[in-house]
């Protein structure tokens, strides 16, 4: 993989111990975000500058957002929240963000103040899934409660206060259990949308009509979902230990086929609680409760690559950060003793020892450069009121002489 070419960066959370980073190609562990006890759910990517997870206090069990940097590995910015909150989103442009509470609350907030700009009663049980459609207009959030509801975030986040709740476009009892994932893709889901649940079914829906369009069952709960880039066929997280991949089929309006495969190798041995799609749909990545994220081959379910898990915590999301370049284009800077954010691939990139370093002597270099500035100009000021001076005694003695010469031809002339 060349430097100029864009890189994907697998991130997993977990409510005991620090977000981790890993290369995508190779594996590799690049760095950890520290100081995060992020609950399911409650990781998320903010454009392509930030990182944002939920953070629940484990001695006052309060709740607030945590948001970093790719520059840092220590949180920029902690935003408060009334209640805990687990899952959260943010708009593609990364101007908004969204996180569901406890409460059954889905809280809007702008990403550049972090005040809570509206707060919208959505659900009766706690947020349990949030996600935006792929044309960035419709918030849609899934509950304990097993309902659906679909908001539209030009209202979300433009309605005054007072009317927040007459801005629901639909809701429905989708599920008989917690609805734990929701996802889309550019061909279906500017229309439809698949959620999965704790009721051991996914299901089909039509957003613009809130409508229920197909239900496929499993032998267990699924706790994630995600379908590969052609659409074609979609793979569902079994709270076995098992990937289930299924096809995508329409016709005349109408979903078809009900065939499912099951990927059980014996690779995670506790509840897969997220996948996601890395290497332009090559490959399918995995994250369990047991601490294991293994990199699959998405047509043959072969297990290719294993990401080590050193410090044997359980993980409670996964994400996949795409587009990334390397450093030396944008100024990454993740120090964690490895050979850097993008492994060992000859890019150079600096830890965050070494970019504070490079900080501190910019800003040392920026004001010696203004003080050099002032001096000059102090200098050019200086030498312009010198030189006025210089003029003025020019012409000063210049015409003293003239009188004086004057004056000695008149007394010649008296004398002779």
């Amino acid at each position: 993989m060349s430097s100029s070419s864009p890189h994907e960066v697998i991130l997993t959370s977990s409510p005991d111990g620090p977000i981790i980073a890993y290369d995508a190609s190779s594996g590799t562990v690049v760095t950890r975000f520290a100081a995060s006890r992020s609950p399911r759910r409650g990781l998320a990517l903010v454009g392509k500058t930030s990182i944002v997870a939920s953070h629940i206090c484990p001695i006052t069990a309060s709740g607030s957002i945590h948001l970093y940097n790719w520059w840092s590995s220590t949180a920029f910015h902690k935003l408060p929240i009334p209640e805990p909150v687990a899952p959260l989103t943010a708009t593609p442009d990364g101007s908004y963000l969204f996180a569901g509470g406890l409460s059954g609350t889905v809280y809007a907030l702008p990403v550049a103040s972090g005040d809570i700009l509206n707060s919208l009663p959505a659900h009766t049980k706690p947020v349990s899934c949030l996600k935006i459609s792929e044309d960035g207009s419709l918030l849609i959030s899934g509950s304990d409660d097993g309902s659906i509801v679909v908001t539209p975030i030009f209202q979300l986040v433009g309605s005054p206060k007072e009317c927040i709740n007459h801005l629901i476009l639909h809701k429905f009892d989708a599920h008989s259990g917690s609805v734990t994932a929701i996802t889309s893709g550019t061909g279906i889901c500017n229309s439809q949308v698949i959620s999965c649940s704790m009721d051991s079914t996914c299901k089909f829906w039509s957003l613009l009509r809130g409508t229920h369009l197909r239900t496929v069952v499993f032998p267990c709960s699924i706790l994630g979902i995600t379908l590969n880039p052609s659409e074609s066929d979609f793979y569902a997280a079994g709270s076995d230990g098992s990937i289930y991949k299924g096809p995508i089929r329409i016709g005349k309006g109408r979903f078809l086929g009900n065939e499912l495969v099951e990927w059980a190798q014996n690779q995670h041995n506790g509840a897969i609680v997220a996948v996601a799609m890395v290497n332009n749909g090559r490959n399918l990545v995995s994250a369990s409760e047991d601490g294991n994220v293994w990199v699959w081959e998405s047509g043959s379910g072969q297990v290719v690559l294993g990401l080590g898990n050193e410090l044997g915590m359980g993980i409670s999301d996964l994400v996949v950060a795409s587009g990334i370049r390397s450093g030396n284009e944008i100024g990454f800077g993740m120090g964690t003793g490895n050979d850097g954010l993008f492994g060992n691939e000859g890019i150079s990139c600096l830890d965050v020892k070494e970019t504070m370093e490079m900080e501190d002597v910019l800003v040392v270099a920026e004001k010696d450069r203004s003080r050099a500035i002032d001096l000059l100009e102090s200098a050019i000021a200086m030498y312009e009121r010198l030189l006025e001076l210089i003029l003025k005694e020019v012409k000063g003695a210049s015409g003293g002489g003239s009188c004086n010469r004057e004056v000695t031809n008149e007394n010649e002339n008296s004398t002779m």
